[in-house]
């Protein structure tokens, strides 16, 4: 199959596509345009270089042209722009940057892969030199230049998302100063806000400031630039990162009447393909089936522009086979804690309207006993009638890459929170417990889902202690007195565990007991109890744990 093929972008997804097509067809005519002069690096390793964790910056160049090259036989052309795409002819137009000629290439199949650009608000200001942003290595370095040439004291990071507290960690050690800012009542729009609200404690325990709800407004002042926000706070930053999120790059598609989604983004089928079937898009220009939910969105991350180009490829000199969509599963490390995510989230299943139950579990990384255990943060989402699981949001020190991992392979293969609980994972004392946390959120779900006691979310129980219906429930703490003098939810009584079966006389029967304890486990206890006495009760989900971080959080402000 002598076919010539044009592909728009390296990187993740134009790159993958490349080597993937020669290993498939050693005949085709491949040519690589990039606009830029790196056409493969790690693109998510550049806030690791700017910290210094990856000292050598050779390490993120992947491939260069000469390589791709003499490996594969694929021509690269950097510092080269595709300006124009000639449907009806196939042909698609490119000027050199370097000589300014403008000139055009056939092709049989043209691929998109042209990526996102960072997002840059028209606001006064924005222009001053000490406002960067990242998003290749040309921006790594204008960072690591202005750090090393201009010594700055005082920095501000403008976005809250994994770029940005990508960002936030690896400046800790080179800025005196240093401010986050975010527009959203909460950091890491993914998880929800009780969830996020860890991550942003522990920037405050690494003395980042950390401004929600505040949204940058303006950069003023030459010298001594200062950023501006919507709440009037003024903030000194002679180094400003804009990581406020990124836009589809679809100028290219738009302009040759290719179809595009109502965020910018290329529409394509479910092989990739764009409303051409000559013209494939992939990456982060394009809409993605989100898997949970069916949304079409861009999901700018690297794992699926991977999976996208290889399957692109396959379309083309294979058979076809439809891409699956995406679960947004993401991971950042944030100083000492791992914050990883799949599948939806509460905000958006209440959004669309999504039957689900919510259950939070907070288990040892490993066995107790064992020498250095830590606490894991977990909160799943699961559909009360399917039983599948819907989203996933794991905070931790240690294991919660693991536990997203079997989550996302979960929500991708239909599992159950029944096939959640009977799961066979690895088990020794340094790295799990015979009963895995994966497997206790399954256990927990299924209690839940066969009846044998009701859970109500902390994030529930907020919105009904804001209504009259709080006069219909009973809030029953069962931890020991000494716990409880320490603080627990305004009007709930405390009876210990211990002492339940004794003191039932003391609890109404004609309202809804709401019973918790510090984790969960010992108000489960209690429930059962409860019952099989006769009460209407519901366990909350978390407990104490869950309840202080969305106290903590937006929910409650």
């Amino acid at each position: 199959m002598n076919k010539k093929i044009v592909i728009i972008g390296g990187v993740a997804g134009g790159a993958s596509f490349a080597a993937r097509a020669r290993r498939l067809n050693e005949s085709a005519q491949i040519l690589m345009v990039e606009r830029g002069q790196h056409v493969s690096f790690a693109n998510c390793g550049l806030p690791y270089h700017i910290g210094d964790e990856i000292k050598d910056r050779k390490k993120l160049l992947l491939h260069t042209p000469q390589s791709l090259k003499e490996r594969f036989n694929i021509e690269v052309r950097v510092k080269t722009e595709a300006t124009r795409i000639l449907i009806e002819s196939k042909e698609i137009e490119l000027k050199d940057l370097s000589s300014g000629e403008v000139y055009l290439e056939k092709y049989d199949d043209l691929i998109l892969s042209t990526g996102a650009a960072p997002l840059v608000p028209n606001l006064p200001g924005i222009n001053h030199p000490s406002v960067l942003t990242l998003r290749n290595i040309e921006d790594m370095d204008r960072i690591i230049d202005w750090i090393n040439t201009k010594k700055p004291k005082t920095a501000v990071v403008v976005g809250g998302g994994y770029i940005g507290l990508e960002m936030v960690e690896q400046l800790k050690e080179k800025i005196q100063s240093l401010s986050v800012i975010e527009s959203n009542a909460q950091l890491l729009k993914p998880f929800d806000p009780e969830m996020a609200i860890i991550v942003e404690q522990e920037l405050l325990q690494h003395n980042i400031s950390v401004f929600t709800a505040e949204a940058l407004v303006a950069v003023e002042g030459e010298e001594v630039p200062k950023v501006r926000t919507s709440s009037g706070r003024s903030i000194e930053a002679e180094l400003i990162i804009l990581a406020i999120g990124v836009r589809p790059e679809s100028k290219l598609a738009k302009d040759a009447g290719l179809e595009v989604g109502a965020s910018g983004a290329i529409r394509v089928n479910d092989y990739m393909q764009t409303s051409n079937p000559s013209i494939w898009a992939l990456g982060d220009a394009i809409d993605v089936r989100n898997v949970v939910t069916s949304e079409l969105a861009p999901i700018p991350l690297a794992g699926p522009a991977n999976r996208q180009g290889r399957l692109v490829a396959d379309n083309i000199f294979l058979e076809k086979r439809k891409y699956r969509g995406s679960l947004g599963t993401a991971i950042a490390r944030v100083f000492d804690l791992t914050a990883a995510c799949t599948g939806a989230n509460e905000k958006t299943l209440k959004r669309l309207g999504i039957k689900y139950v919510s259950h939070y579990l907070f288990p040892n990384n490993h066995a107790g006993y064992y020498p250095g255990a830590t606490t894991l943060q977990i909160k799943i989402l699961v559909s009360p009638e399917s039983r599948k699981l819907l989203g996933a949001q794991v905070i931790g020190k240690d294991g919660a890459d693991k536990r997203i991992d079997i989550f996302a392979t979960a929500i991708l293969g239909g599992l159950s929170v029944d096939d959640l609980s009977e799961l066979e994972l690895a088990y020794a004392p340094p790295y799990g417990s015979a009963k895995d946390p994966i497997n206790m959120t399954g256990m927990l779900a299924q209690n839940n889902l066969n009846g044998l006691v009701a859970v109500i979310s902390p994030v529930d129980l907020v919105d009904i202690l804001k209504t009259e219906a709080k006069e219909k429930i009973f809030l029953l703490d069962v931890r020991d007195e000494a716990e409880f003098n320490t603080g627990t939810i305004a009007e709930a009584k405390n009876i210990p565990l211990n002492n339940l079966r004794e003191n039932l006389g003391g609890i109404p029967k004609d309202k809804r007991i709401i019973v918790f304890c510090a984790s969960a486990q010992r108000s489960y206890n209690a429930a059962r109890i409860l019952v099989q006495h006769g009460f209407n009760v519901c366990n909350l989900s978390g407990a104490m744990k869950a309840w202080k971080q969305v106290e903590a959080s937006s929910l409650l402000k």
